[in-house]
């Protein structure tokens, strides 16, 4: 008999487990609180397709090959030439054409040289001075959402800055937004016989007596399994702030706020189908601290957007304002790896994923990783021995 695994929750994550199930034969259902898949990955629908979760695709990690070798990555766009894009980094008050020198070098140290028990800023300070080790921390909130990204353990830090930081750049945008690379694993995961319901909250776990995967967020799978003790980690707390403007030539594609944590991104630049003809759809997150509030980095984007986007105030065509917090990725503290969040086997056929689970990565690489962990734990669970089945991935040697 085919066994029956059950998938909670339609994101990256679950959409991965449910794929690696079906490939090797299982009978999967997967059940999905919203009228929609993608969690965290959802394209915005409307003129403005913004991103909540995900922006890029690395082309240099794991997920990108798998959804390559499935015919599942689609068209993607690759970041443009540095001059060309115009990218901008503020730092002495004045946005300038070039990071500091130092960033760049330390961004080609190997991660192995950074101690684990050691923060980032006092490592990258003994590298390359105090200057270019603050300015490589705060450079980092593209990818960490927080803001002290100096505080967190050094490798952590390292080995997201020298991905982030590498030429050619890995990072590249699918077209029309993440919806589509979503759309695509939605279509995969039915043809192989994967079962949806969509609009399904989940409030206790099946008793079908077959493995369960739960691929929701944190502090859902607290609240589903019970557990307050061991199913919490560090995540950032960031402002999410977008705008449409209507288009002015010689606006930049990237300022990165090298004086305290902060992105502005104009997406439509690589992606005109992400915003209506004549206008520019425009994505920042500036992390905040305990003691600051949404206003603050409301506050701080736009000083921000007033150096780099003349007259962009009067150009606004379409604006949203959001506080992500806890849902950002997961955040490694001095003296912990990935190995210490929460585990992806919970015990009793139960197994957890989603992108603050033990699993290596850069952002949805994470809730990649365990999907594919949970569907290959449940699999072996269930002695399937297909080729699929087989080819997870090791965390032992990750």
């Amino acid at each position: 008999m085919r066994p029956h695994i059950t998938v909670i929750g339609g994101g990256v994550a679950g959409l991965t487990a449910a794929i690696t199930a079906a490939e090797s034969g299982a009978k999967v259902t997967l059940y999905e609180a919203h009228h929609t898949l993608g969690g965290r990955a959802r394209t915005a629908e409307g003129p403005y397709k913004t991103n909540e979760g995900p922006h890029a695709l690395y082309n240099g990690g794991p997920l990108w090959a798998w959804l390559k070798q499935r015919d599942l990555l689609g068209p993607v766009m690759a970041v443009p030439p540095l001059e060309g894009a115009r990218f901008r980094f503020h730092r002495g008050g004045a946005l300038r054409r070039t990071p500091p020198l130092a960033l760049v070098k330390l961004g080609l140290r190997s991660t192995a040289k950074a101690p684990v028990n050691a923060d980032f800023l006092t490592w990258a300070t003994g590298e390359v001075g105090e200057a270019g080790a603050r300015a490589a921390a705060t450079y980092m909130a593209v990818a960490l959402f927080h803001h002290d990204p100096g505080s967190l353990s050094a490798p952590f830090v390292q080995e997201r800055l020298r991905r982030v930081v590498k030429l050619p750049p890995e990072a590249h945008y699918p077209r029309g937004g993440w919806a589509s690379v979503v759309d695509r694993m939605a279509a995969k995961a039915w043809n192989l016989g994967v079962r949806i319901e969509t609009t399904e909250r989940v409030t206790a776990l099946p008793e079908n007596g077959g493995p369960v995967i739960v691929a929701t967020s944190l502090e859902a799978a607290r609240r589903l399994l019970g557990d307050d003790a061991t199913l919490t980690w560090d995540s950032g707390r960031t402002v999410l702030f977008d705008l449409a403007v209507r288009t002015r030539r010689g606006d930049p594609f990237v300022i990165s706020d090298l004086e305290a944590p902060g992105w502005i991104e104009r997406f439509a630049a690589q992606d005109p189908t992400l915003a209506p003809a004549g206008e520019q759809l425009v994505q920042s997150q500036f992390p905040i601290g305990p003691g600051e509030s949404k206003a603050d980095g409301i506050a701080r984007a736009e000083r921000l957007l007033d150096l780099g986007f003349p007259g962009w105030r009067e150009r606004v065509t379409w604006r949203r304002e959001a506080v992500a917090a806890g849902r950002t990725g997961a955040l490694d503290r001095p003296g912990t790896t990935w190995r210490d969040r929460p585990a992806i086997n919970r015990g009793n056929g139960v197994y957890l994923a989603g992108d603050q689970v033990a699993a290596p990565g850069l952002l949805a690489e994470v809730a990649f990783n365990s999907g594919l962990e949970a569907a290959t734990l449940a699999l072996r669970a269930r002695k399937i021995t297909g080729r699929e089945g087989r080819e997870g991935l090791d965390l032992n040697r990750a």
